[in-house]
């Protein structure tokens, strides 16, 4: 591990990167500004450094173009003292094999049930896929995976050297804001929030018969097709900032019907804003939705159970459990869990793999 010193200059190499809105890109850009506050050097390089071509069946996703020859000048020009492959995309392959064939030590992430979205989309199996994905994170020196049963399933399923790094929630944005935001609609509110597209699993919340209305907030490429087929649905497009947070907090109950995601921040944004969160017993909200003091939601395999029955949730509860996570510790945490390159010290690559320190800098 990295010694807990300021300075270590740390490369974080991710096929999702802003402009996107996701959790991975949230959690990559709080953490590493946290990491800069606490005096390291942190540099992110994405797709948007690159040429990019969309996603096959999610455009709004870019795909770095043959980057492995231009990514390599930019970490051999940083210089970096450790190395993290966020992501199993373009730029995360390219980056494992240079690091491999330098013999560079690196960490990965598990933040997207990747082998699940390709089924959801193609209706491929998930065998093959985690096999590859087991291999591609194999290669590094640790996993990091946000929640225990995440950790619990990877090891299952021939995993290893998986390491917990949980997640945190901006606390002085999302909070309690006055309650009026959706007051023209009939109560009570229910609301999902995130990106609107199939994996997502949007459709078991919207077939709810709930009292009331439901309120989607977000954007994505099943936004049109739900707003055609769903015209009683109150769709308002994506927010951010606090005009995000007003919506959390009009709502009664937050509904989650995702069962591939690894963690789920929206559930606690939702919770800050004093919001009530229901979802089925899965990853993420089984882990996050535990251990309160107060009910601050309800998880049941029968969502339409566990929407009504988290009603009668304590928002202040909710608010205090959300309290419970931050975003240092969470960069804390990562940063705890960082090799360095040649896995003893913090040697720096030069262009033929040995140590030395660049004069040129990436911004």
């Amino acid at each position: 591990m990295l010694s807990p010193a300021p300075n270590h200059r740390i490369l974080i190499v991710t096929d999702a990167w802003q402009p996107q809105v996701n959790g991975v890109v949230r959690t990559l850009t709080t953490v590493m500004l946290e990491l800069r506050a606490m005096g390291h050097v942190v540099e992110v390089i994405g797709p948007d450094r690159f040429r990019t071509v969309p996603c096959p069946t999610y455009p709004d996703i870019a795909l770095s173009l043959l980057p492995r020859r231009r990514l390599i000048r930019m970490i051999r020009a940083f210089g970096p003292d450790a190395l993290h492959i966020a992501t199993e995309g373009p730029l995360g392959l390219a980056a494992r094999s240079w690091a491999r064939r330098n013999g560079w030590a690196f960490t990965t992430a598990f933040h997207t049930r990747f082998a699940e979205y390709v089924k959801a989309r193609t209706g491929l199996p998930v065998g093959p896929i985690y096999a590859w994905m087991r291999r591609f994170h194999g290669a590094g020196q640790g996993t990091m995976v946000a929640t225990q049963s995440l950790r619990d399933e990877l090891a299952a399923r021939g995993f290893a050297n998986i390491r917990s790094w949980s997640r945190g929630v901006d606390l002085d944005l999302f909070k309690p804001y006055p309650r009026d935001e959706f007051a023209y609609l009939p109560g009570p509110i229910f609301i999902y929030v995130g990106r609107v597209a199939v994996e997502k699993n949007i459709g078991d919340f919207l077939n709810l018969q709930l009292p009331g209305s439901k309120v989607v907030v977000g954007g994505g490429p099943q936004l049109a097709a739900l707003r055609r087929d769903y015209p009683a649905v109150t769709f308002t497009g994506p927010r951010h900032g606090e005009a995000l947070a007003r919506a959390y907090s009009g709502a009664d109950v937050f509904v989650f019907p995702s069962r591939t995601d690894t963690f789920g921040l929206v559930i606690l944004e939702a919770l800050a804003c004093g919001t009530p969160v229901a979802a089925f017993p899965v990853t993420g909200p089984k882990d996050v939705l535990t251990d309160a003091e107060g009910k601050i939601g309800s998880v049941n395999p029968d969502l339409r159970v566990a929407a009504c029955d988290a009603l009668s949730a304590d928002r202040s509860a909710c608010r205090g459990h959300a309290e419970r996570f931050s975003w240092r510790t969470c960069a804390e945490i990562f940063l705890s869990h960082l090799v360095p390159l040649n896995g003893r010290s913090a040697a720096r690559p030069g262009s033929n793999g040995h140590a030395h320190r660049p004069q040129t800098r990436v911004h």
